[in-house]
C-alpha cells in the first residue's frame, strides 16, 4: 500500500502521481493543502519533513519525489513496492 501526502499546487506531487499511475500502481492520496489535521499527521509520520509529496510504501517512509526516484535509479524501489 502506498500513501502519498500532497498539496494541490505541487509539481513534484504531480510527477509522483504520474509515476505510479503510468505503472498501474494504486496509491492513496492525502491532500494536506487545507487540512491542518492531516498536515500534522504527515509531519509526525515524516519526522517533521514539511515538503510534499511525502511518500510511504508499506508503512516505510520513502521521502519525497527525488528520494523515490533515487531509490528507483539505484534499483531498490521495485523490491520495496513488492514488500
Amino acid at each position: 500500500m502506498i500513501t502519498m501526502y500532497t498539496k494541490d499546487y505541487c509539481p513534484y506531487c504531480v510527477k509522483a502521481k504520474q509515476f505510479f499511475t503510468q505503472r498501474g500502481i494504486a496509491f492513496d492520496e492525502i491532500d494536506v493543502t487545507r487540512d491542518e489535521a492531516k498536515l500534522q499527521e504527515m509531519l509526525a509520520r515524516s519526522n517533521g519533513r514539511r515538503t510534499v509529496p511525502q511518500i510511504f510504501i508499506h508503512g516505510t517512509h520513502v521521502g519525497g519525489y527525488d528520494d523515490m526516484m533515487a531509490l528507483n535509479t539505484a534499483g531498490k524501489l521495485d523490491a520495496l513496492l513488492k514488500g
